[in-house]
């Protein structure tokens, strides 16, 4: 189910009988017709593998089934939202920066070393991301939250991408990502971790890359 962008800091979803969405808890501004909001204990479409990966991953981001018939109008705390339309391609992103997702998703945890290894592992905390991150996958839309507006930058074999590790929101497709020091350990002393490190996609896909070095 796409979504509408109502402006840069709102979406609305058509809700049908029988498919279902779910979203941040307190993500949704308003609504229209037969709609029910319930907490999800099932973990999504990952069902109970999906609920414990994001246990294991210190997941704090409580999420709530939306189903019904109507349309529902999504926004949080004024951020910005890029909506995401998946073709059966995988989107790793922060749980805290969800809003709203397709029920059709299938939803999993991925741990950082599975890309990038011991360096994968420093990214996350580098970042704040810790040592897991968020999947979805699947045929469907996903809406993220941003600081400052969302700019895709795509990647391919012959142009891998660097960007700082703390504006990095999210990225797709067959992708590797490793963690790189920008200028050397020595020189590092008395600078911020944005200056220090940089993030090398390669691989064939989507980088998106927020407007702002703020974290959610």
């Amino acid at each position: 189910m796409p979504f509408t962008t109502l402006n840069s800091r709102m979406v609305e979803a058509r809700i049908a009988p029988g498919q279902r969405m779910f979203s941040q808890r307190g993500a949704m501004l308003g609504y229209r017709g037969d709609v029910t909001f319930t907490p999800n204990i099932q973990g999504g479409q990952g069902g109970l593998g999906s609920m414990l990966g994001r246990r294991i991953a210190g997941e704090s981001t409580p999420l709530m089934t939306v189903e019904g018939n109507g349309t529902v109008m999504f926004g949080h705390g004024g951020h910005h939202v890029q909506v995401v339309d998946l073709t059966g391609d995988t989107l790793y992103v922060e749980a805290d920066r969800l809003l709203a997702f397709d029920g059709s998703l299938s939803q999993g945890t991925m741990f950082m070393g599975a890309q990038g290894g011991v360096m994968g592992m420093v990214r996350g905390q580098v970042t704040g991301q810790g040592l897991f991150t968020t999947t979805l996958a699947g045929h469907g839309s996903v809406a993220v939250m941003a600081h400052g507006g969302v700019i895709e930058l795509p990647i391919t074999p012959q142009r891998p991408v660097h960007v700082d590790p703390q504006a990095y929101v999210a990225h797709r497709g067959e992708v590797r990502n490793r963690l790189s020091t920008a200028i050397g350990w020595r020189e590092m002393i008395g600078r911020g971790s944005g200056e220090a490190f940089q993030l090398e996609l390669s691989g064939q896909g989507t980088v998106y890359v927020q407007a702002s070095e703020e974290k959610l």
